[in-house]
């Protein structure tokens, strides 16, 4: 099992602050870092890799699609910009060294227009996927589905729709992210919904249900590493949360006050309690 932490504690962008960090997170226990891809012409990757490996970090990615881009848009030019747009995040994601490329990559996220998904926007969905799957092989890179709570997204909510998202893509390359916070929401029984994706799961986002430090809320752990341990998984475990007052990034993820102390103390505190768990 891969400990791993997402940088948007510390910043919206991989940046100078988070490069100060690099040597606390190897010295608190973790084993690598999670950076953000927007916009593959912006993003770092060279940087990244040097300052990772220098550090002895590896890397994995998460990314949102930017308003103007979804694969599930009724306009057809839209759904080619978006896979191009993906073809050439898997290419910067694996020149920073990451084998995972995750999140909710179907539309923006926040974009609720207000009726249920159409079978024509799944079937979209599909296409665009099975387009990219080609792009994830040949740079040996997964690309992780993160469904989200209803407040999100319209389009991916539950265990049930991610896993036959992707039993109709089919490819070894697509699989799932599956996150306990959004779990907490959407799942009856959150372990339930890690045994529902299955044989899908590519990725785990071990965050607690207010965003706070893993333990400290009412994520039902025992049961989500017992469902983990039935499926041998054996992927990354990474803590995500958001600092307290960083701009857009706080507003996005409706962070209004200071969930915790400090946003360190999730990542450190965290990474105690799921090592701990996970021995258990």
């Amino acid at each position: 099992m891969k400990f791993g932490v997402n940088t948007f504690i510390w910043s919206g962008e991989y940046d100078a602050r988070v490069q100060t960090m690099l040597p606390a997170i190897t010295k608190g226990g973790f084993d690598g870092v999670e950076v953000p891809l927007f916009r593959p012409s912006q993003f770092p990757a060279a940087q990244i890799r040097k300052d990772t490996q220098a550090f002895g970090l590896s890397c994995t990615v998460c990314s949102v699609l930017v308003r103007g881009l979804s694969l599930i848009d009724d306009d057809p030019q839209v759904r080619r910009q978006t896979v191009q747009h993906l073809r050439e995040s898997i290419l910067a994601a694996s020149e920073a060294g990451a084998s995972i490329v995750a999140g909710p990559l179907y539309c923006p996220v926040g974009y609720l227009p207000g009726r249920r998904r159409t079978r024509d926007e799944w079937k979209r969905a599909v296409e665009g996927y099975r387009q990219i799957a080609d792009d994830l092989a040949r740079n040996n890179v997964i690309l992780a589905i993160e469904p989200l709570n209803r407040f999100e997204t319209f389009f991916l909510n539950t265990a049930a729709d991610a896993a036959a998202l992707c039993d109709e893509i089919a490819h070894p390359n697509v699989g799932i992210l599956f996150d306990t916070f959004h779990a907490n929401i959407e799942e009856k029984d959150i372990a339930q919904g890690y045994r529902t994706v299955g044989k899908h799961l590519k990725h785990v986002h071990t965050c607690e249900n207010d965003r706070g430090i893993p333990g400290s809320g009412h994520v039902e752990w025992s049961a989500v590493f017992q469902a983990l341990r039935e499926l041998n998984y054996d992927g990354w475990l990474t803590i995500e949360s958001f600092g307290f007052a960083i701009g857009d990034l706080s507003a996005a993820a409706a962070i209004w006050r200071d969930i915790e102390r400090t946003p360190d103390s999730i990542a450190f505190e965290g990474v105690k309690f799921i090592r701990e768990k996970y021995r258990k």
